[in-house]
Order: C-alpha cells, then sequence, then structure tokens
C-alpha cells in the first residue's frame, strides 16, 4: 500500500512538474534559428517615374498633352500634375460610364497599379 502511494506521488509530481513552465520560447513565432523557410519580401512601392509616367504617356497624353486636345481640361505631362489629379484621374478610370481615355485603353492592371501608386503615397521616384 505504501508503495502505490509513492509511486502515485511521484506520478503527480512529474506530471505537475512537466506541464509547468517559465519559459516565454513557446510564445515566439519562429525560435528555431536554423528554419530557412523564405519570407515574403514586401513589395518596394510604385512611383511616378519608375511605373505611372509610362502608363500615363501611353494612355492620357494625347489629349492631356501640353497642347491641350478632344477637350481635355488639363494637362498631365509631369509628375505635379498627375498627382495633383491622382483621385480624379484613378475616379475617371476607373468609371464604367463615362471612363479615361473614351476608347478604354487602360487595362485593370494598369488601373490597379495607379491605385497602389496613390495607396503608397503619391511618390515620384
Amino acid at each position: 500500500m505504501k508503495m502505490k502511494k509513492i509511486i502515485y506521488t511521484l506520478s503527480i509530481s512529474i506530471a505537475i512538474f512537466n506541464c509547468s513552465s517559465n519559459s516565454t520560447d513557446d510564445l515566439v513565432e519562429n525560435n528555431n534559428p536554423d528554419d530557412t523557410t523564405p519570407t515574403e519580401e514586401p513589395a518596394a512601392a510604385l512611383t511616378y517615374d519608375n511605373d505611372i509616367k509610362s502608363i500615363i504617356d501611353n494612355a492620357c497624353i494625347r489629349c492631356h498633352g501640353s497642347t491641350l486636345t478632344n477637350g481635355a481640361p488639363f494637362p498631365l505631362i509631369n509628375f505635379s500634375q498627375v498627382s495633383s489629379r491622382a483621385n480624379r484621374i484613378i475616379a475617371r478610370i476607373n468609371d464604367a460610364s463615362s471612363p479615361m481615355p473614351p476608347n478604354g485603353l487602360i487595362n485593370s492592371g494598369l488601373r490597379a497599379q495607379v491605385q497602389q501608386w496613390q495607396d503608397d503615397g503619391l511618390l515620384e521616384n
């Protein structure tokens, strides 16, 4: 009977000891320094010079150039002009009933880039 008590007490003690810990290692997302799982790099922010100027030049300059044509109310030939009208440009290139350009040259991927440029903070270069 005494042996059963000792084994029972020893078993309870081991269980309690194994279940308790003061370590915070298990709270860290990745505590294995040898883990070589690749992490996803954040996408580089889009800039006017590298990404947006070519979209504007290909789709908008025909009418919104230094000489305005086809009733275009303002030029879009430099960063200042484009960035100051980013909200209006985005609204018009996404407008199904009255899109810009009128012939619909800007595909959804390019429209998304212009929106991302605005979301990234309208960076010049």
